[in-house]
């Protein structure tokens, strides 16, 4: 499958320069920093939610998983994980679990876990498949993100 193409196209209108890193087929993102070896703090990963019929999406560090709890507390009560079968709809051009964490991309709502806003070190994520990352320095992750809710929205795996 490679990039995705909704990604690709966005990288392009961004003017995002970027690196796709190949690595073997992984079914979790802790085994693709594994296999790609990358750190496993710099790899972002997409969680998707919904809450009343919308999606959106929140991003924390592959070592990490997406606290519910805490993220009912600071955006509505009623938010819970989206399905695969929405996920399908929602990202037609990615493999189910390999989510790229560009909310923009395809208009959603995008939660930051402020981990990522610490440095400017590189951020690694999937591409859209589960044997493509892409590689891109903390400045170009966040101008990808655009205007992004930042705050704690995960914990450690």
């Amino acid at each position: 499958m490679a990039i995705s193409s909704t990604l690709s196209e966005f990288l392009d209108q961004q003017k995002v320069a970027f690196a796709l890193i190949p690595h073997p087929h992984t079914s979790n993102s802790m085994d693709t920093a594994r296999q790609a070896h990358v750190p496993g703090k710099r790899l972002a990963k997409a969680v998707v939610v919904k809450e009343d019929g919308n999606y959106s999406m929140v991003i924390v560090p592959s070592v990490e998983q997406v606290d519910l709890v805490l993220l009912r507390e600071q955006i509505g009560h009623g938010v819970k994980l989206a399905t695969e079968s929405e996920l399908g709809e929602l990202f037609p051009d990615c493999a189910i679990g390999a989510v790229p964490p560009v909310g923009a991309a395809w208009g959603l709502d995008t939660y930051l876990d402020e981990c990522f806003l610490e440095d400017d070190e590189e951020v690694f994520f999937e591409a859209g498949d589960h044997e493509d990352l892409v590689r891109v320095t903390g400045d170009q992750f966040q101008k990808l993100l655009g205007n992004v809710k930042s705050g704690r929205y995960g914990h450690t795996i």
